[in-house]
């Protein structure tokens, strides 16, 4: 786990991030193949189909997808500019495969949009949080950075999130979230000891997208819902609230307005 500290440095904001370390060469590597089409530039990559069609209709995205494993893929386009969809990749393994491939299928930003669980008491079901660090509970991660600092999105596309943010008439909140595996494994214990460092929320992607962001010098960030509350010690689920209903269309938009904004003056 990362102390405070080093949540609090990341999450105060830097500079252009330093290269990442040299690291020992993979057996395997990302690669195009020769009957692979390239994808856009701009990626947003989400988890669940619901985010996925909605992302779609936005974006007039309406050929056939074709797919990356199970990861459906289809382009569209949103203020003038193209964009690709990509889901769902639920969890940070197979999310960190599918992002992978799309790098090495030409994309130059992603974007992750996804839900997640509040862990402090003035983060309410439908509120909206902009990742600014996230701790490693996840396998991944660990392979890509040395688990020193908490991974954290890049600069730029932070920046263009935090603008729409600030635009939108939406309660959002900036700060440090936790990604881990075990769902399901959310003690008590955690739960404090994550509050205690002021992480916001849980969920089990973005610390993983993060590493890979920063490994492959590629721009990532990310934009979660609050699906779900566990600040009190007691699970609150509000998926089929209006609140989370309406959270996810504005997230929708706000993401793929911050894609189109974002050019390689951002990287």
């Amino acid at each position: 786990m990362s102390t405070a500290p080093s949540l609090a440095r990341k999450a105060a904001g830097r500079g252009e991030p330093e290269a990442p370390p040299a690291a020992p060469e993979a057996i395997i590597n990302p690669v195009r193949e020769p009957w692979e089409d390239l994808v856009t530039p701009r990626v947003i990559l989400t988890y669940t189909r619901p985010d996925y069609q909605r992302l779609c209709r936005l974006a007039q995205a309406t050929a056939a997808p074709r797919y990356l494993w199970d990861c459906a893929l289809r382009a569209g386009s949103w203020e003038g500019q193209p964009v690709t969809i990509a889901a769902p990749a639920m969890g940070a393994p197979y999310a960190v495969m599918v992002l992978e491939k799309l790098i090495a299928l030409g994309a130059r930003l992603a974007l992750a949009l996804g839900w997640c669980g509040s862990l402090q008491p003035h983060v309410g079901l439908g509120d909206l949080i902009l990742p600014t660090a996230a701790v490693s509970g996840e396998g991944t991660s660990q392979y890509y950075c040395s688990g020193e600092e908490a991974p954290g999105p890049d600069a730029g596309c932070c920046a263009l999130l935090r603008q729409g943010l600030e635009e939108a008439q939406t309660s959002w909140h900036a700060g440090p979230v936790w990604s881990t595996d075990a769902i399901y494994r959310e003690t008590a214990d955690l739960v404090r000891r994550h509050q205690a460092q002021g992480v916001l929320g849980v969920d089990m992607e973005l610390a993983a997208l993060f590493a890979v962001g920063r490994f492959r010098q590629v721009p990532v960030a990310g934009l979660l819902v609050v699906a779900d509350e566990l600040a009190t010690l007691q699970w609150r689920p509000g998926y089929r609230s209006e609140a989370f209903r309406q959270a996810r269309r504005q997230a929708a938009e706000l993401a793929l307005t911050a894609a189109a904004r974002w050019s390689a003056d951002h990287v």
